[in-house]
């Protein structure tokens, strides 16, 4: 194996999953042993001395595309590690992290709830309630689209508490709690998607992670902004996998006495693909660099990343079906895969419409991102 921990990663998503997406995709599961033995490779910026492989934003984001051009659920779940590693990792104290970051590098899987029936963008119509009575803590609600949430030892719950919020770490075995997987979802089918039922929960205080109290608002968009980063650099990779089986099927396909490829139609779509796909990089590049450097631009070099990455995934993998026509039309194809988790990405993590209020906000303010 490489020694370069990114070339090792690398190389275990892919002798890992490469070739295996489809018929996990059909089955809508993921193999219980393949998620234990990519363990560190889940939450790849965990620091090296919790287990982790200590990756930059910038190396981790080629480590999720390169998931992201294998296989959509893969590539969901590491979002979801990732994002519960980040949470913790950025509230928990000393003693949480120590504790908690060595299960999820250690092949323990966590997920993250934020959604529930009646709020999605919208958090202030968000009513799961946290309680802390000083020795214990308390939770009341029920979470929806929970990607990961089927597979999860742990749920980082966020919820009100006061007149503010709170991020819980709550053990998926717990009394009180009820997972239900969501079955034949529209994308990502294999990702685990489930919805949480929290029916008086009760946990030691130390579930409780820092920050409780604070603006639901700020401790939701620490947690998003990992999630949005790894989302766009799967759809850039998504891309990528689309370019890939489309230039394939457009080298090895004639029609009318000549290659696909020479038709200036078909050379019209690879081209636009081939723009889609290096746009999408190059803005997660530079969102990446936001984050590595600590800029407090890195919330909206975020938001524009996965918007545009999302909106030109969607639009990409129309495009690659085109290509490939009839060829692409069945389920098992990589690129009718693709058209449907794409889809996916335009809703999650902030809906196209929220990442264009949002970017319409930072532009009225004289910003730039």
């Amino acid at each position: 194996m490489p020694a370069d921990p990114l070339a090792r990663a690398t190389a275990l998503i892919t002798e890992l999953v490469e070739g295996r997406a489809e018929e996990w995709d059909q089955a809508g599961l993921l193999p219980p042993e393949l998620l234990g033995k990519l363990g560190p490779v889940l939450c790849a910026q965990v620091a090296t001395e919790h287990g982790g492989l200590g990756l930059s934003s910038r190396d981790n984001g080629e480590l999720t595309a390169h998931a992201g051009s294998l296989c959509g659920s893969v590539r969901s779940v590491m979002t979801s590690q990732g994002m519960a590693a980040w949470t913790i990792q950025r509230l928990g104290d000393p003693s949480q992290r120590a504790r908690l970051l060595p299960k999820l590098t250690g092949g323990e899987l966590a997920a993250v709830a934020f959604s529930e029936p009646g709020a999605g963008s919208d958090l202030s119509a968000m009513t799961t309630r946290i309680h802390d009575d000083g020795g214990s803590v308390e939770l009341d609600g029920r979470k929806v689209w929970v990607t990961g949430g089927y597979y999860a030892d742990l749920i980082v719950v966020f919820g009100r508490y006061g007149d503010g919020g709170a991020a819980v770490v709550v053990p998926a075995d717990a009394p009180g709690v009820r997972v239900r997987r969501i079955p034949d979802p529209l994308g990502c089918r294999a990702a685990g998607h489930a919805e949480v039922e929290l029916d008086s929960v009760r946990l030691p205080a130390d579930s409780l992670l820092g920050g409780a109290g604070q603006s639901l608002s700020l401790l939701v968009t620490s947690a998003l902004t990992y999630g949005r980063l790894s989302v766009a650099w799967g759809c850039a990779g998504m891309l990528r996998g689309c370019l890939a089986a489309a230039t394939s099927h457009a080298r090895s396909r004639s029609q009318f006495g000549k290659p696909l490829a020479d038709h200036q139609l078909v050379s019209g779509h690879l081209g636009r693909l081939l723009i889609a796909e290096q746009v999408s990089a190059r803005v997660c590049e530079h969102a990446s660099d936001h984050w590595d450097s600590g800029s407090p631009d890195v919330v909206m070099t975020t938001v524009l990343a996965k918007h545009v990455s999302a909106v030109n995934a969607a639009a990409g993998a129309s495009t690659a079906a085109q290509v490939l026509a009839s060829a692409g039309a069945h389920a098992a194809s990589p690129v009718a895969r693709a058209y449907r988790d794409a889809k996916l990405m335009e809703i999650i993590e902030g809906t196209n419409e929220l990442c264009l209020v949002m970017l319409a906000g930072h532009a009225l303010s004289g910003a730039r991102p």
